[in-house]
């Protein structure tokens, strides 16, 4: 299997855990890679009254740090822009939002740990 085809059913497998997780905490999913010309957001979901804007990072070991760490300044900013332009196209939705990161680390395919950490 090439290596970009095994990285992205890895990244599909996380982001399905994350969505069933999410959900089962009461979280509604709006949408999945939304994207726009600013960056991707992985999952949109409303929290109550708040539209969460959800990153998932997945780690299959430890070589370049914790998933959490792989969110960069850089890649906050993607996410933010895209945010706002989401909140254009959906005025009708709540105005309370937040950034979460899903971090997952992971060994052969199985979920070992999994923290959701608030951004804003």
């Amino acid at each position: 299997m090439a290596l970009s085809k095994l990285a992205s059913d890895r990244g599909k497998v996380a982001e399905n855990f994350v969505a069933n997780l999410l959900s089962s905490k009461g979280y509604k999913i709006l949408e999945r890679n939304f994207r726009s010309k600013f960056g991707e957001i992985d999952i949109i979901a409303l929290d109550g009254e708040s539209v969460v804007f959800v990153e998932v990072k997945a780690r299959w070991n430890r070589n370049f740090g914790s998933p959490e760490e792989a969110v960069t300044s850089q890649k906050l900013y993607k996410i933010r822009k895209t945010v706002e332009y989401f909140s254009l196209l959906h005025s009708s939705l709540p105005a309370r939002q937040r950034i979460e990161v899903v971090a997952l680390e992971m060994a052969e395919d199985k979920i070992v740990s999994s923290r959701i950490i608030a951004v804003d």
